[in-house]
């Protein structure tokens, strides 16, 4: 089976050609990426390279050549997410290809979303499933990665100021969700499966600031503040007014529990527990 990485030059995108090269044969996998930065560095893996971005359906059309399976790595959000979106599933269809995988987000409502860019995951689920694809859709929770940006550089003088109240999310580390989404493609046709990638425990910015005291010898404290306050403070430091829109949408699901289911599916396809908050905050803040 010839598997088709998109996005292969991100960090999810890289940790599952990362694990794909240990579980198939390297010339089974293929790699559509964006920018040259690793181009490099996955070519010397031996891996079949095409570059060009969602919007260059030409390139995709190329890449797709001879493909069983392609993963669709969601895009950013700089342009039409969706469009680019519906471009790669569309071209997969056109050129003969019998499975797709897409990399979602698992959240519990899309009812009651207050992200709204959440919601083109969804309609990209939507669109996939229309599209007479067979497919794997992986709905990954929140990287635990992104916890030194969320509570910022000076944490350990200033604490945690979110407007998250007690809220919880179900952190995972990326690279994990990279892992088990390699095995599942290595091992498992596209069957029309949903799996949740979540980890075993959900974690407050309670649970966060315990622990980040625990392993720095440092008192950290939470700050559940409202959305104003936070608004304002945030202001001060010069964030981008979208970018601080996006921070209160994500920390409004938060609080409202769109983020805190748990399932067993990450264990199960990675085949061990994942790490723990207290593990992964160790290592990301090279504790």
């Amino acid at each position: 089976m010839q598997i088709l990485v998109t996005g292969a030059t991100g960090n999810l995108g890289f940790s599952v050609i990362e694990t794909l090269l240990k579980n198939i044969p390297t010339e089974n996998i293929s790699a559509f990426v964006r920018g040259e930065e690793k181009i490099s560095e996955i070519k010397a893996k031996g891996i079949n390279v095409f570059q060009g971005d969602y919007d260059n359906v030409s390139a995709l059309k190329s890449a797709m050549a001879n493909v069983d399976t392609v993963l669709l790595i969601s895009a950013g959000d700089q342009g039409d997410r969706m469009q680019q979106h519906r471009n790669v599933i569309d071209t997969a269809k056109k050129s003969g290809v019998k499975n797709i995988a897409y990399t979602s987000r698992a959240m519990r409502n899309r009812e009651t979303l207050a992200h709204q860019l959440m919601e083109e995951h969804f309609l990209t689920e939507d669109y996939i499933k229309k599209s007479g694809l067979n497919y794997t859709i992986f709905r990954n929770t929140l990287y635990m990665d992104v916890l030194p940006i969320f509570v910022g550089k000076n944490v350990f003088e200033a604490g945690i100021f979110q407007p998250a109240g007690d809220g919880k999310v179900a952190f995972a580390l990326r690279k994990e969700m990279g892992e088990a989404i390699a095995n599942v493609l290595s091992n498992e046709d596209c069957q029309n499966k949903t799996y949740k990638f979540t980890n075993n425990e959900a974690y407050s910015f309670y649970d966060i600031a315990k622990a980040l005291t625990t392993l720095s010898g440092k008192e950290v404290k939470y700050n559940p503040v409202n959305i104003s306050t936070f608004q304002e403070r945030m202001r001060l430091t010069g964030i981008p007014k979208p970018m601080l829109q996006k921070v209160v949408e994500f920390n409004t699901d938060i609080e409202n529990g769109q983020e805190d289911e748990i399932t067993n599916d990450l264990e199960n396809k990675l085949g061990r527990k994942p790490t723990t908050l207290r593990e992964g905050l160790k290592t990301l803040f090279e504790l």
